[in-house]
This record gives C-alpha cells, sequence and structure tokens, in this order.
C-alpha cells in the first residue's frame, strides 16, 4: 500500500481534532486562584524592577504605553 501525499494529509486532518481536543479542558479551578494570586507567583515579584525594565524597554524601542490592564482596542476590558 503506497502512502501518497493526499492521504498523509487526509490522516493528519482527521486526527487534528483529537490534537487539539486536549487543550479544552485546561484552565484555572476557583480553588486554584488563590495560589496563583500568590506573590510568588507573579511574573513580577519587584514593581520597582518591572518599572525599570519598563524604562529600558521604552528606551530601546522608542515607544510607550501597552503594558496596563486597560485592555485591548475592541472595549473589552
Amino acid at each position: 500500500m503506497k502512502i501518497t501525499r493526499t492521504r498523509i494529509i487526509l490522516i493528519l486532518f482527521l486526527m487534528l481534532p483529537i490534537f487539539t481536543s486536549g487543550c479544552s479542558k485546561m484552565g484555572v479551578k476557583p480553588w486554584q486562584k488563590g495560589t496563583i494570586a500568590k506573590e510568588s507567583m507573579q511574573l513580577d515579584h519587584s514593581r520597582l524592577q518591572s518599572a525599570f525594565d519598563d524604562h529600558i524597554y521604552y528606551a530601546r524601542e522608542s515607544s510607550t504605553g501597552g503594558s496596563g490592564l486597560g485592555g485591548g482596542g475592541c472595549g473589552c476590558n
């Protein structure tokens, strides 16, 4: 049995839902939110260090903004 290119594409296309369904159940449970909110779980441990890193980034990139919690351009905070 010779495996052709179209047969490989068909097999991969049929396996795509199997691969993507593994991520559908991921999420944070309500009882896990307390652990994620801890200081040690934050990406930026120090606000001073974060402000310094932002200053360096903006000085190199010649851009400002975009690092706050304002949300996206669609207006959905």
